[in-house]
């Protein structure tokens, strides 16, 4: 993939094809999302395992993986870090749901989750915040860019009718 493919990735909508996947998890054992197909699967990139917001958008998922699993829904984590880096974090955060290692970003920017950014008057690539979520045949039913780590669980709990409100 050329720079300029990454930088200018579509974003996904509803109804289009979830592009595939297979990476490694916390373990190094590879997983692949048509392997998820039959269920529902929230697909979510966060920029950076142990970080702050990120700790706090894993274990709101980890909290509520019991009602989400109840729903229908089974929950996979995505960001550039390392397997090892990964295995690290599952285990101090006691995540109960895949963490999957993509280093060079590709799947990220096949789901348009990897482009430019600002902070702090500063513009780079990097991984955008997003959740995807994918149906059964393994088509997208939602996809969210731009996600606030605090809060985004419940947010994405509403959307799915899967709480009033």
């Amino acid at each position: 993939m050329s720079d300029n493919a990454t930088t200018e990735a579509a974003r996904l909508s509803a109804g289009d094809t979830a592009p595939d996947f297979t990476l490694p998890d916390a373990r190094g054992q590879e997983l692949a999302l048509s392997s998820l197909r039959g269920k529902k699967t929230i697909v979510y990139f966060y920029p950076a395992a142990s970080t702050p917001g990120c700790t706090k958008q894993a274990c709101d998922f980890r909290d509520s993986l019991e009602s989400l699993t109840a729903a229908g829904y089974q929950v996979v984590g995505i960001s550039p870090d390392a397997p090892a880096k990964l295995a690290k974090f599952t285990a101090k955060e006691e995540l109960t749901f895949p963490l999957l290692a993509d280093e060079d970003h590709a799947v990220a920017a096949a789901y348009g989750a990897w482009g430019e950014k600002k902070n702090y008057g500063r513009t780079y690539e990097g991984l955008i915040r997003s959740t995807v979520v994918v149906d059964e045949q393994g088509n997208v039913e939602l996809a969210q860019y731009n996600v606030r780590a605090t809060g985004h669980v419940a947010k994405l709990r509403r959307d799915l009718g899967l709480d009033p409100k």
